[in-house]
């Protein structure tokens, strides 16, 4: 008697056996072969699982999650180029509309509901790219009116604190302005208005107050600085315009501190930069620069170009960028409105205040902010527990946690603290994860069983 089979219908194949299982990948040189798409996305895919977790990264200030709404709108608009206005009128009308909204937000002059273009602003790719273009058109006014005077133009400073963003230091580099560092003090790590008075001169191009810094989240006496420049302008001393680096307060102070005057109702701040990225809560990098009103931004800085099609003027470092960051924060700025924000920022400020709360019951950890100002803490450790900040951080990684810790900046160098950025995405449970992962961190590394770690500056 023969056994009779049927013939196979479909043919098994086992996912790691052919060649991206078995055969090295190679990774500085392009392949001489093609490769299937799934198995080249499994490769890419499987790789990317080697990197943290961006939702337990507490390290960075920039959106890790987002609606799914949002993500379909994002994907959907990959492929429009931002710069291609006449092309893509729709994308170019909402860029329009969300410049609108954040001058709005920071109560910039003529501003009109009849005319949609009335605000003077762009948007960039992040705050890097707005603080070189609000950077310029300080460095482009003091110039001018320095010729109008007939005075040279070959020596212009700004004043920043040492507690800036590093993008601060690539403008002057790069655009040829001499830095005015402000030095910070243990115990203090914001500049202060006596520091601005003894620093500006007649070549002074601006002051960079931050409205949310990076080493503790503080905020920066827009107000009490401005009111000093004021009082020196009118003593007959130079009068020296204000720049509010808002990357990271810019979409929080006015949801939690609508009372506190740091943008354009003071009249001495000019421009302001943001990251929609960060507390506008789009995915990277999406930001933008505001002025207060026309006359601040220079016209030889715009350029018109009509090879894409009309007219077209412009004003970026970057040309060509993909319209779905716009469109993303565009849909954060429609479907949350204020109501939204001012929720999420509660929310979120009430989170870092249990986490700042909690933590400053354990012994020998000392909180510097506690998340009132913009949903960041800070902590150092203090007394010589036998471990330090860094020790923490590496412990806190080994259980999932990217918490970061490093040194402040000059004058204060000998401080090293530990900082956490709430963001939507970390919910209050996790939040009390993490208390309960701090505090076996440290009852190991007071039992002498955690792992010392190396020390790095920020």
């Amino acid at each position: 008697m023969s056994n009779n089979f049927a013939a196979p219908t479909e043919t098994l194949a086992p996912a790691y056996t052919g060649r991206l299982g078995t055969d090295p990948i190679p990774a500085l040189r392009m392949p001489k072969a093609e490769t299937e798409p799934e198995a080249a996305y499994r490769f890419i895919h499987d790789e990317l699982m080697l990197d943290g977790s961006s939702r337990l990264n507490l390290a960075t200030f920039v959106t890790t999650w987002m609606d799914p709404q949002a993500d379909r709108l994002m994907a959907e608009t990959f492929d429009k180029n931002m710069i291609d206005k006449d092309e893509y009128p729709a994308t170019a009308e909402i860029e329009t509309r969300c410049v609108n909204m954040v001058a709005a937000l920071f109560n910039a002059e003529e501003l009109s509901e009849s005319d949609p273009t009335s605000a003077t602003g762009v948007s960039t790719v992040g705050s890097s790219e707005a603080v070189m273009l609000a950077g310029l058109a300080l460095k482009w006014r003091w110039r001018e009116a320095r010729r109008a005077a007939g005075k040279d133009t070959d020596r212009p400073n700004l004043v920043l604190g040492s507690n800036v963003q590093v993008v601060w230091e690539k403008f002057c580099r790069y655009f040829d302005v001499e830095p005015k560092y402000l030095p910070m003090e243990k115990g203090r790590y914001v500049i202060t208005p006596e520091q601005v008075r003894e620093a500006v001169d007649e070549n002074t191009i601006g002051v960079v107050a931050i409205l949310g810094t990076t080493f503790t989240g503080e905020l920066e006496p827009v107000a009490e600085i401005a009111a000093t420049l004021d009082e020196l302008a009118a003593a007959g001393g130079p009068d020296v315009p204000m720049h509010v680096d808002a990357a990271s307060g810019g979409f929080v102070v006015p949801f939690l501190h609508p009372e506190l005057e740091w943008d354009f109702r003071i009249p001495r701040v000019v421009s302001i930069n943001v990251s929609g990225h960060k507390y506008g809560m789009t995915y990277p990098g999406i930001g933008f620069v505001v002025w207060r009103s026309k006359e601040h931004l220079p016209e030889d800085l715009v350029f018109r170009v009509n090879y894409l099609g009309g007219d077209m003027p412009t004003f970026t470092l970057n040309f060509s960028r993909p319209g779905n960051q716009v469109v993303g924060q565009y849909y954060n700025l429609v479907r949350l409105g204020v109501a939204g924000y001012t929720q999420i920022m509660e929310s979120l400020r009430d989170t870092a205040l249990m986490l700042s709360s909690e933590i400053s019951k354990i012994d020998n950890m000392e909180i510097i902010t506690d998340g009132s100002a913009i949903p960041v803490l800070s902590f150092e450790v203090v007394g010589d527990p036998g471990f330090t900040v860094f020790d923490i951080s590496h412990e806190l990684r080994a259980r999932g946690f990217q918490v970061p810790a490093y040194t402040m900046p000059a004058n204060a160098e000998d401080v090293a603290v530990l900082r956490i950025v709430l963001r939507e995405g970390f919910s209050r449970d996790l939040a009390w994860k993490l208390v309960v992962a701090i505090k076996d961190v440290i009852e190991h590394l007071r039992a002498g069983t955690g792992h010392a770690a190396q020390a790095f500056s920020h």
